[in-house]
């Protein structure tokens, strides 16, 4: 509309595409696109959610407290230094328009997740891509872009779609070389499937620059709910508080999400069902002569020998009905994340790729 313009960094914004879920003409697709649970939610979270359908009519609770006690139990930390959110993106989206606008810098990594340059943009702030190493978060590099504009560094340990991890050594390495007016975000969505006994929010109790987040939407199977938590020092949450809207999240969603989190049978289940499986895939895909990385996460990301045969796998791949993500877009053309499934979902893929490249060696 004429007259009318949008603020500065959101028309520089390139829209998030998901991953596919339906393939035209197959009722037998395998989902291996988002890196969503295989095993679904805890039972009591279904329950959960089902029992919160009585109350639909009731306004939720603004402060959370219920579901952020529960967190604390579980996780061994302080429920007044955490704030929920619709799914984590929206936690970090109150980071960025809290702590960054025109004329800072955000740090983000080559391969980084899709969101990260997003959220800058969204706030006028200028992202700045920093280089990896083979395909993992190169401290020095990031230390190195670092500068008296920069407020924010943002990165996913284990990463999004590599699926690296850096040690904790490297992470306070690189928060004790970050400056007091810079804040590092350590999203770690993925956290739980690498080192489930992992307290990153050690990192938040030593250092009063550094902000965690985690999600519902992977190894507790509620990505259909959208919800997630940060953890931060109680001055960041304050902050990160005013400009939460006081109901963003549902009564059904806390509910379920409470009970999620307390099954923690449910959880240490999935994650050694993930661990089992992704090393198996691995090693398949290695025996193929295939590269793919050691993974922490619950996805591998399969490198083939270029673009070309990359988009030839996908496309065999969805022949076979299953799709998993293309990440050409994360700087990665060679690559096909492939989200780890069940037993039967493993299988089938391994076959699928394995009939792939027995057709490329008899083409040659």
């Amino acid at each position: 509309m004429a007259g009318i313009e949008a603020q500065p960094g959101i028309m520089e914004i390139a829209l998030y595409v998901s991953g596919e879920s339906r393939l035209a003409g197959r009722d037998d697709v395998l989902k291996l696109s988002a890196n969503e649970n295989p095993y679904g939610c805890s039972p009591a979270a279904t329950a959960a959610f089902q029992a919160a359908a009585a109350d639909l009519h009731r306004y939720p609770a603004t402060d959370h407290a219920p579901l952020r006690r529960a967190i604390g139990e579980v996780h061994g930390l302080d429920p007044d230094r955490i704030i929920c959110g619709v799914g984590s993106d929206e936690v970090l989206q109150f980071v960025a328009q809290a702590f960054a606008g025109p004329g800072d810098q955000v740090i983000t990594t080559r391969h980084g997740f899709a969101m990260y340059p997003i959220l800058a943009h969204a706030v006028g702030a200028t992202p700045v891509t920093v280089d990896e190493k083979d395909r993992r978060i190169d401290v020095d590099a990031i230390l190195a872009a670092v500068n008296d504009r920069t407020r924010l560094v943002f990165l996913a340990n284990p990463a999004n779609p590599t699926g690296t991890m850096l040690t904790d050594t490297e992470l306070r390495r690189l928060i004790e070389g970050l400056p007091q007016t810079c804040l590092l975000v350590h999203d770690g969505a993925y956290m739980e499937f690498a080192r489930p006994g992992y307290r990153d929010a050690g990192l938040v109790d030593d250092y009063p620059n550094v902000v965690m987040t985690r999600t519902f939407s992977k190894i507790h199977g509620l990505g259909g709910l959208r919800i997630g938590w940060g953890y931060a020092r109680r001055q960041v949450i304050d902050v990160l508080n005013r400009i939460r809207q006081p109901f963003n999240l549902s009564n059904a969603q806390m509910a379920a999400a409470e009970a999620a989190i307390r099954d923690t049978d449910f959880t240490a289940r999935c994650a050694a069902e993930n661990d089992r499986w992704r090393r198996w895939m691995r090693d398949q895909l290695v025996q193929m002569g295939l590269d793919c990385d050691e993974s922490h996460a619950n996805f591998l990301l399969l490198r083939l020998a270029g673009s070309e045969q990359a988009r030839a796998c996908d496309a065999a791949l969805r022949e076979a009905g299953i799709i998993v993500r293309p990440v050409a877009s994360y700087d990665l053309p060679e690559g096909l994340r492939i989200t780890v499934g069940d037993e039967a979902g493993c299988r089938r893929v391994i076959a699928a790729i394995s009939d792939f490249m027995a057709t490329q060696r008899g083409s040659e």
